[in-house]
């Protein structure tokens, strides 16, 4: 019974995925240069999404996981 409930979660779980995070994913594309103001040559198509922030997250997240598996693999010990 505990692997029918397990299968019918997880088809459910995939299903919200599935639908839900696609349609968040999409961003807008940016603004088309403005002409005047300074700016000057071509202007390269590009969002401003930082990128080094995330990255942080991940690794200091993943430095946090790595300690804890060395404590407990320690302590077990």
């Amino acid at each position: 019974m505990k692997r029918i409930h397990y299968i019918i979660l997880a088809s459910f779980l995939v299903m919200i995925l599935i639908l839900v995070v696609p349609p968040t994913m999409a961003q807008e594309p940016p603004h088309p240069p403005t002409t005047g103001h300074g700016v000057t040559g071509n202007q390269s198509p590009g969002g401003t999404a930082p990128v080094g922030g995330g990255i942080s997250i991940l690794l200091a997240l993943g430095a946090m996981y790595a300690g804890k598996k060395v404590f407990r693999s320690n302590s077990e010990e």
